[in-house]
């Protein structure tokens, strides 16, 4: 049995399991929380700064949510599902995946992570220049929608655009200059997989320190 250590409501914890549901992969959620200190002494070990989600596949302790993509495109499923299994095409997949986690993860987690540092007076300057990058950002996945089919699959770029878009239209809201964005948004938070990572989440939205929007 594949275990998956991390919390509903973390990204990174999102995207490794929208790869386990997405390929079908039957495994246990081992949440983080005060009431399973074993939980976090299993990922304190696993990599050097503890930090989650983690896969548990039999002795093995994977972490980092690409490297966990990874190990179950190589282990557990089908050629192709995740990952193409051509090198030139998987190189473009991991390409857009270090956009996602890089150029919109990153400046959302430091726009939350400056209400975390001070919820009353956060840095409007490194805010401010957050939501720049995020609007470069933004601008070039327009660009680069025109040029990608979505259709129904679950890949490495779904696994790592879905938590990452989601929590940043929160931060910084999609403008309607972006359509193609903000339709695939939408398209992506109705596949199956991203949706049961929503719902899970659901419970925890009281403690987004920006403030969850009532909506999605």
């Amino acid at each position: 049995m594949l275990a998956l250590y991390g919390h509903p409501f973390s990204s990174y914890t999102w995207k490794a399991q929208i790869a386990l549901l997405g390929a079908g992969l039957e495994h246990e959620f081992c949440i983080l929380d005060d009431d399973h200190p074993d939980h976090a002494r299993i990922v304190a070990m696993a990599g050097p700064q503890g930090k989650f989600p983690v896969l548990q596949d039999g002795q093995n302790l994977i972490f980092e949510a690409t490297s966990i993509i990874e190990h179950v495109q190589l282990r557990h499923v089908e050629p192709d599902v995740l990952l193409p299994s051509d090198a030139e095409a998987a190189i473009g997949v991991r390409m857009l995946d270090r956009v996602f986690d890089n150029y919109v993860m990153t400046p959302m987690q430091d726009i939350v992570n400056e209400h975390l540092r001070d919820r009353d007076r956060p840095d409007q300057t490194r805010i401010g220049e957050a939501r720049e990058r995020l609007e470069r950002s933004y601008a070039w996945l327009e660009g680069w929608l025109q040029h990608y089919s979505a259709e129904g699959q679950v890949t490495l770029i779904e696994c790592a655009a879905a938590p990452s878009l989601f929590y940043a239209d929160w931060v910084h809201p999609i403008a309607d200059t972006f359509p193609r964005l903000k339709a695939w948004r939408a398209h992506l938070l109705s596949l199956l997989p991203v949706a049961a990572c929503v719902e899970a989440a659901r419970p925890y939205r009281a403690f987004f320190p920006l403030g969850a929007p009532d909506r999605d």
